[in-house]
């Protein structure tokens, strides 16, 4: 039977002593008076939720899918997720993080990360139903005129609604340049109202009966604009028109016509909309609308570098507990529980390897993804403009990394778990396999991280000539400095210094190739990308480290195992950088050489 424990403690130590949140949030007057009982009391709630409403439901709804009725075109989540959605909006969960002049609590979004790492790790797919909703209301808060917000902001708060982005088209992904939908203006309607007219398709619960009204976010073209993605503009197309007195009238022409029979995910609509006139206003600027998507686009992908993260936490936490149940052989060394048939699988180094693989990648993970949400918080709230600047940067630098490194790491980690089981990870009854399945999408949709490579590599770094990483260095450099001299530190410090100088460059020597070729940039890309995830990495397990060296006589056994992670982490994961950096340095040919016939 499939196990999860909320990592409370994990949480606790990068927000109080990792990072220092609240010491940070301080200095911000929307936050300046929340504390670390709030927090930790908060998410011990946030993980009765995940754990003790929506886990259960998590293998039951990947059995049962989702039904969709083609006479309706309404879709039905698995049985469980309309109530547990209730119980959700209930709680108050949707508002956490939210702006209180439309209802929200306000709290910090680090809280709300930690939050939604949980419902990731409980139930994927359940979480991906109100997880597009928050991207959608930050989107029409940034862009959207004050008689949208007033209209559609409340209602997202509370959770009443539900939203989504619809941009795939059947024969486009992520060149959205070539999409075709069309918004033709509404004759005698309010300026700004326009009827939709097109195809989407995998629009993540685009239709559901969890909501009573969904807000679909879509892109369209204007009948005057201009060819390719500076051709476009953002609407907001309701799946129910709105009255005048905020009650729901009649049914929009947005339908869902099919949805997909996918891979994993199960229990999550993955649904394809057809627009046949459906009403919508405009949102931002005409032919503007890719760059107020972004917003959404954006915390998107933060979100599902947290579904790889929420993923891999819960596959260790079954791997673990399997194998120290499970006996097989003896331990190559002797026997390490005599008295018993067998020893428990754990005695064994690669069984070992496997799950420190997982917790490593699970534990690096929640630091960057804790640390780039604080940037966050700070970026919204501070005064100050020079670190409105700076977060900015950084949060624009580590977005990518967030997307692919943690969902390419959670493929590895959770299919190095379904090892762990032997053949009975390959059974569907233990659950491990429903993490695999579930952890492949998340390196492919909201731009596969091929695309998030060459985003790192080719906009935030060379586009910039490597300013933005040469904030983050700063930081690595800082550290470095400052424990250079700890005889104690040497084994994390002096890996962490010698990558940084390696990823410098690296970095000079991909910008001068690509000045002669600019195919470079897409042959080294995603190992490019890797090296600089690890880089990131390497520097949080550095300084959790230092935490855990400094206390690691106080008789808390979390900061020796946060100690022995960290070092596995170094001895055994790190050293990946060096064959990535030999084949980022080969270049395109290898690649392009031989025609196409030849294929």
């Amino acid at each position: 039977m499939a196990v999860y424990t909320p990592p409370l403690r994990d949480m606790q130590f990068v927000l109080h002593e990792l990072l220092n949140v609240t010491d940070e949030l301080k200095m911000l007057p929307a936050h300046a008076d929340i504390d670390a009982e709030t927090i930790n009391a908060v998410l011990e709630e946030g993980g009765k939720f995940a754990a003790e409403v929506i886990f259960p439901l998590n293998q039951s709804g990947d059995r049962e899918g989702c039904t969709h009725d083609k006479a309706t075109h309404s879709v039905k989540a698995p049985s469980g997720f309309k109530e547990a959605y209730a119980k959700y909006v209930e709680g108050g969960w949707p508002a956490l993080a939210i702006d209180p002049a439309y209802g929200g609590q306000g709290l910090p979004i680090v809280v709300n990360q930690c939050f939604y790492e949980m419902l990731n790790s409980a139930n994927q797919a359940w979480t991906m139903y109100p997880g597009l909703s928050h991207g959608a209301l930050e989107c029409l808060h940034a862009h959207g005129t004050e008689a949208q917000k007033q209209l559609y902001l409340p209602k997202l708060t509370s959770g009443e609604w539900t939203g989504t982005m619809c941009l795939t088209e059947p024969h486009c992904g992520t060149d959205l340049g070539l999409l075709r939908t069309k918004a033709e203006p509404v004759v005698g309607a309010p300026e700004g109202t326009y009827k939709l007219t097109g195809q989407k398709i995998f629009i993540s619960a685009g239709e559901h009966d969890l909501a009573p009204n969904i807000v679909h976010l879509v892109l369209a073209r204007l009948p005057d604009a201009p060819a390719g993605s500076k051709g476009i503009s953002l609407f907001v197309v309701p799946k129910f028109k709105i009255n005048a007195d905020g009650s729901l009238g009649e049914r929009n022409p947005i339908f869902c016509s099919a949805i997909e029979h996918k891979m994993g995910i199960n229990g999550s609509a993955t649904c394809q909309m057809m627009l046949d006139g459906a009403e919508g206003t405009l949102v931002g600027a005409p032919h503007k609308g890719l760059a107020a998507m972004f917003v959404m686009m954006n915390a998107a992908r933060l979100g599902v570098g947290n579904q790889g993260l929420g993923l891999t936490e819960v596959a260790y936490q079954n791997a673990v507990a399997y194998a120290k149940d499970r006996r097989q052989m003896r331990s190559l060394s002797g026997p390490k529980q005599p008295d018993q048939p067998a020893d428990t699988i754990i005695v064994h180094p690669d069984v070992r390897k496997m799950l420190l693989t997982a917790r490593a990648y699970a534990e690096g993970g929640r630091a960057l993804a804790i640390y780039i949400a604080l940037l966050i918080d700070r970026e919204l709230n501070t005064d100050d403009e020079d670190e409105r600047k700076d977060c900015a940067d950084q949060v624009a630098l580590l977005t990518p990394i967030v997307k692919a490194f943690l969902t390419d790491n959670a493929w590895l980690a959770t299919s190095h778990c379904m090892q762990v089981f032997g053949g009975h990870g390959y059974i569907k009854e233990w659950g491990v396999e429903q993490y695999v399945r579930d952890a492949r999408i998340n390196m492919i949709y909201e731009g596969t991280n091929t695309i998030q490579s060459l985003d790192l590599l080719g906009r935030k770094v060379l586009g910039d000539n490597g300013a933005k990483l040469k904030k983050f260095g700063k930081l690595i450099a800082e550290f470095v400095e400052e424990e250079g001299t700890n005889e104690a530190l040497q084994e994390f410090v002096n890996p962490l210094a010698e990558l940084g100088d390696k990823v410098t460059k690296l970095t000079t020597e991909l910008g001068m190739k690509a000045f002669g070729n600019a195919d470079e940039v897409g042959a080294a890309a995603v190992d490019y990308l890797r090296v600089v995830g690890h880089l990131v990495f390497a520097y949080f397990f550095a300084r959790s480290a230092k935490i855990a060296l400094a206390k690691k006589d106080s008789g808390d056994p979390f900061y020796t195992a946060k100690l022995h992670t960290a070092r596995f982490y170094f001895t055994k994961l790190l050293p990946e950088t060096a064959g990535l950096i030999r084949s980022a340095r080969t270049g395109v040919a290898p690649l392009m050489a031989m025609d196409e016939a030849l294929f």
